[in-house]
């Protein structure tokens, strides 16, 4: 009997979890301090927001929120990396790679709040809105993937879904469509090590989650999702691949959902809290501050500083989304269809005519 096929997966790492240099050669972007700065600054923005718009759904002023605690290396990573004519096709809580690309937090507010005037939010048009439905969004991106293949652009659509979605059918049907077609796409998956209240174990037999893209006939690595280096490393060489030509790739990070699923969630009733606290010893910003500050870029002054203009941007940006309003009640009729369907034209009517008698 002979092997007919076999295949390896690569993880990548640059920094360990104790904000040590394991590499001795850093990506090109690494080697710039500014920039590692800038990263670092916007994960501690979306640190403080994340803090903030729980507070808000904790007391009252805002619906159920999806957390990013100990995601901010992966989703900055991913933003950092694109162009802006790349398009994102994000799930529901990757606000580091959104503010990368210019979506202000209030909208991300506004969504959260039910007003769905946040998904009109700010950034490249041709990104795609939050996907609460599981996987869909892979769909989309390989949609896009195939428009920018026939038109003969030179953009990438990158797609990201947690690891219980890896498990819909959707998911993988977009890396086989993806992998026949050589499409100009790329796959991330926040392997946050749960879905939902079920844990990686219990979802698959598989040693590693990029292997899946073996079937499809696409490249799968896996990074450190803790590592913003390694995570940005990984995405600029995935789509510089995919903008040439080369087709898709599926890139695995390995990171921890610290926080609850949602605000309507309690994680605390099916994980044990000795795995949540090594977790929290792991973190993104822990980690790539501890270098920072290694290598003489960074001190607790301006760390102290930092915080501050965080706290007061977000805010600003609280303020925004209270004195957004209630939007008009036609508003959830007005941007599905470019022609309303008869019968929508007819509830649209009723609804109007019942608010003005309760007005």
């Amino acid at each position: 009997m002979k092997t007919v096929a076999s295949f390896e997966i690569k993880y990548s790492q640059y920094l360990d979890a104790e904000g040590r240099l394991i590499q001795k050669k850093l990506p090109r972007f690494a080697e710039n301090r500014d920039e590692l700065l800038k990263m670092y600054r916007m994960m501690s923005l979306v640190r403080v927001f994340d803090t903030k718009a729980i507070a808000l759904q904790r007391t009252g002023q805002l619906g159920t929120y999806a957390s990013c605690l100990g995601h901010e290396a992966t989703h900055v990573g991913i933003g950092a990396a694109m162009q802006p004519e790349d398009a994102f096709f994000p799930m529901y809580r990757e606000y580091g790679a959104q503010f990368w690309r210019g979506v202000k937090p209030h909208e991300v507010l506004l969504f959260w709040g039910g007003d769905e005037r946040g998904n009109n939010f700010s950034g490249p048009k041709h990104d795609f809105a939050w996907a609460v439905p599981i996987a869909t969004q892979c769909h989309h991106a390989v949609g896009a993937a195939m428009a920018f293949k026939l038109r003969k652009e030179k953009r990438a659509a990158v797609s990201v879904i947690g690891d219980g979605g890896t498990s819909q059918g959707d998911f993988y049907e977009s890396l086989n469509a993806a992998g026949a077609w050589q499409l100009p796409a790329v796959f991330v998956i926040s392997n946050n090590k749960w879905a939902i209240s079920v844990p990686l174990s219990a979802q698959t037999a598989c040693e590693t989650l990029a292997q899946k893209a073996v079937a499809a006939g696409i490249e799968g690595v896996q990074v450190d999702g803790n590592d913003i280096i390694a995570v940005r490393d990984a995405m600029e060489q995935a789509l510089d691949k995919a903008r040439s030509g080369k087709g898709a790739t599926l890139v695995e990070a390995l990171t921890y959902r610290i926080s609850d699923h949602t605000t309507a969630d309690d994680a605390s009733r099916y994980r044990d809290k000795g795995e949540v606290e090594d977790a929290r010893k792991k973190e993104p910003l822990l980690r790539i501050r501890r270098y920072l500050m290694d290598t003489g870029a960074w001190d607790q002054k301006k760390e102290d500083r930092l915080l501050a203009e965080c706290a007061e941007q977000v805010d600003t940006e609280v303020q925004l989304y209270k004195d957004a309003g209630k939007p008009p009640l036609e508003s959830m009729f007005d941007h599905m269809f470019a022609n309303l369907p008869e019968g929508l034209v007819a509830q649209r009517e009723a609804a109007l005519a019942e608010d003005t008698h309760h007005g």
